[in-house]
């Protein structure tokens, strides 16, 4: 199954809008966790492009943000 199929089978209840998100119409990301991948989206256009990375490396992003780097 490629990406574009996976991504058509992934339900809105596996999305989950970022807690920085104030409903203001700011930048809103959402994301959709999978085994060994982590689908990131923009909230404000669903059916836009999808990025999709692997789940160390989403992990290691999400540790460097926190950090403040």
């Amino acid at each position: 199954m490629n990406a574009e199929a996976l991504l058509g089978t992934l339900p809105e209840s596996a999305w989950t809008k970022s807690s920085y998100s104030s409903g203001a119409g700011g930048e809103c990301v959402e994301v959709a966790a999978r085994p060994g991948t982590v689908h990131v989206r923009d909230s404000k256009d669903t059916a836009g492009p999808v990025l999709s990375v692997a789940s160390d490396g989403w992990a290691a992003f999400v540790g460097f943000a926190a950090r403040g780097c």
